[in-house]
């Protein structure tokens, strides 16, 4: 159903189009639909619904066409809900919180010039940046494997598609740190949850946000 939505889109609403929209919308006229997913036994919080129309002009307009205002209302929706997920580790730990975006491969990368979900975190307040609140880490974690696409592969090709993909760096700088990983859309929570597994393995916990449910 979401492969026939995504291929309507892209036929009924071409590339200028979609971005003319998200360029008119402030965050206000986006749908918040805060969830927490037990997806492959492991929670996500998601704080939109990929399936409301603005909601999907809004992240394509990102990923695809690099909007800079779709950054920018993407920042507005998601701050408040890192905030409070910063607020709630501290008053359980003293760790300090690190936030991480779920990296590209160095080849998509190359094609798409950006990580959508890094440009988000680079346009955060000051706040999560410096210390105060958290600071964030675009390095700590790589992904090593290029994988295909996700959106059209079943669960368990999804699965098979993204394991082994992700490691940390040698010199990572996490040790006693919470890490709060983030991904713009999670649909089986299949790359997130192997992303999230360099850090487990080494001993230190990670919570997972998505900006949306598929």
């Amino acid at each position: 159903m979401l492969r026939f939505l995504n291929i309507l889109l892209d036929a009924i609403l071409p590339r200028r189009e979609r971005t003319k929209h998200t360029s008119e919308r402030t965050a206000a006229d986006i749908p918040l639909f805060p969830a927490t997913h037990t997806l492959l036994g492991t929670e996500i919080v998601t704080i939109l619904n990929y399936r409301e129309p603005a909601v999907r002009e809004l992240l394509q307009s990102l990923k695809y066409d690099a909007s800079g205002h779709a950054a920018q209302l993407c920042v507005a929706l998601l701050e408040d809900y890192v905030r409070e997920e910063i607020s709630a580790k501290h008053m359980f730990s003293t760790q300090p919180v690190v936030l991480i975006p779920v990296p590209l491969h160095k080849n998509r990368l190359r094609e798409r010039g950006f990580n959508q979900i890094e440009k988000i975190l680079e346009h955060l307040s000051e706040e999560f940046h410096d210390g105060t609140a958290s600071r964030i880490d675009s390095q700590a974690l790589i992904r090593v494997r290029s994988t295909k696409q996700q959106t059209h592969l079943s669960r368990r090709e999804r699965l098979e598609n993204v394991a082994n993909a992700f490691t940390l760096t040698e010199h990572h700088g996490l040790k006693d740190a919470h890490v709060l990983l983030l991904d713009d859309v999670t649909t089986t929570g299949a790359t997130l949850v192997e992303a999230s597994k360099p850090f487990l393995e080494v001993g230190i916990p990670v919570s997972l946000i998505a900006l949306a449910r598929a």
